[in-house]
């Protein structure tokens, strides 16, 4: 545990007493001034309905936009559905206009109306500028509060203009230059401006060749350019070069971290907003779809085991060995499948090293495949006192493994170039491929050697 984390526990240990004593004043107070905006959302999400609810309404209106930002899209939902287009408005009064526009989003397009329509018309144009592009693009992720200078002027003059704000946006590291017409030109690092010579202008000491993000890039593109670069912000611009705004890093860690919720999730076909403590006809109807698509696939692989249903019965020892060779193929896929997520993921994975990746995947399935059939060949045979057996569920182990190498390798690489998720399907498909390879080998070479 943290030493953050160590010394917050005793706050939230004090808050449920206060909750459970009926002290809803203590608890009010204890929420709205001894835990931080994000404490706050993390016990929201770790607390069931009943006791969510509660203490949502324990938080004063000021500070909910705070607490909102950093809530899962599920619960953020449940709780703005029941707000007016004057509360959410009071909520998200102090927020950055990226945090505004995420939290909007969630609205029904005519409260989205009139909370813009009630904010002062510059704040309501950045916010709408956010809201212009997909959530998942570079544009959605921006931030439009920006300090922006001239490359003609003095570092004495940006000096003194900097100093006529009472603060800098956060995780400022750079300014940003820009022509008349707004159009980005460079950056000036703060660190520079500190020790260069007052007298100097900025042209002569700024950055030309800084990272810029077209606003349209995807939210993965931008955060493999920040892990790349080590870059703490950057400039978003438009299709004519305009400066729009910036990503800072706190934005991106966010992405990274969705990313990662996401393959996770993904594996189980849920959503990596999923609520933890969501009700249970949510909860329900969420999983029972992706039971109901595994099961259209057991199917598959039952009807498979039927086509052979004559040979079960006169050999019961295949009954016995079938899982094994399906079992086998399907986590000789998964490495391959999870190897080739990752690198699509990273941008690792090109057309042109699709082949060696492919060749790569099949040598090292040969020999694994050929290591665990002597194994599994020779426990068969000692284990039944066939010698044909263990040749012929060697020889379906084998096949299923090269079967699976080769859908592992290419499954992801086909269902993104179809704008599918390989992480929500892949695996499916994956586990559908090697059980019915499997069944269909290993059953197939006993029908035709047996009988």
């Amino acid at each position: 545990m943290s030493k953050t984390s160590r010394k917050l526990k005793p706050r939230l240990d004090r808050l449920s007493q206060a909750l459970e004593s009926g002290e809803l004043e203590q608890a009010r107070r204890m929420l709205n001034r001894g835990l931080a905006p994000v404490d706050v959302a993390h016990l929201l999400e770790s607390s069931p309905p009943k006791e969510r609810n509660l203490l949502w309404e324990l938080v004063d209106a000021e500070l909910q936009g705070d607490v909102l930002q950093y809530l899962g899209e599920d619960i953020q939902t449940d709780f703005l559905k029941d707000m007016d287009a004057v509360d959410v408005l009071a909520a998200t009064e102090n927020l950055e206009p990226d945090d505004v526009a995420d939290i909007l989003q969630r609205l029904p397009n005519a409260v989205i109306l009139e909370v813009l329509d009630s904010m002062e018309a510059q704040e309501r144009l950045r916010v709408e500028t956010v809201l212009s592009f997909p959530e998942d693009t570079a544009g959605g992720l921006m931030n439009t509060d920006t300090i922006t200078i001239r490359p003609d002027i003095t570092l004495d003059v940006v000096m003194r203009y900097i100093r006529r704000h009472e603060r800098l946006p956060d995780s400022t590291d750079t300014l940003l230059v820009v022509s008349r017409r707004d159009e980005f030109i460079g950056a000036l690092p703060i660190n520079r401006l500190l020790v260069s010579d007052p007298g100097v202008t900025v042209r002569e000491v700024m950055d030309t060749d800084s990272v810029v993000i077209p606003a349209l890039m995807p939210e993965t593109e931008v955060a493999s350019l920040f892990e790349k670069h080590d870059l703490i912000s950057a400039p978003v611009v438009g299709g004519d070069g305009n400066l729009l705004g910036r990503i800072t890093i706190d934005d991106v860690v966010d992405v990274i971290r969705g990313d990662a919720e996401h393959q996770v999730m993904s594996m189980a076909g849920m959503d990596e907003d999923e609520d933890t403590f969501s009700p249970v006809m949510r909860t329900s109807w969420r999983r029972a779809v992706w039971l109901g698509i595994n099961l259209l696939t057991a199917f598959m692989a039952s009807a498979v085991i039927g086509m052979f249903e004559g040979t079960i019965q006169k050999i019961t020892a295949l009954a016995v060995l079938m899982p094994i060779v399906a079992s086998m193929g399907g986590i000789a896929g998964s490495q391959a499948l999870t190897v080739l997520i990752r690198g699509i993921a990273l941008g690792h994975v090109k057309s042109g090293n699709v082949r060696w990746l492919l060749k790569r995947e099949v040598i090292v399935a040969g020999l694994n495949g050929l290591l665990w059939a002597v194994v599994v060949a020779g426990i068969a045979i000692v284990w039944f006192g066939d010698v044909q057996l263990g040749a012929i569920i060697g020889a379906a182990i084998m096949i299923n493994l090269l079967i699976a190498a080769v859908t592992g390798t290419l499954l992801p690489v086909l269902l993104k170039k179809l704008n599918i998720d390989p992480a929500l399907s892949g695996s499916v498909i994956l586990t559908t491929v090697t059980d019915v390879i499997g069944f269909m080998a290993f059953l197939g070479l006993a029908t035709w050697l047996y009988l």
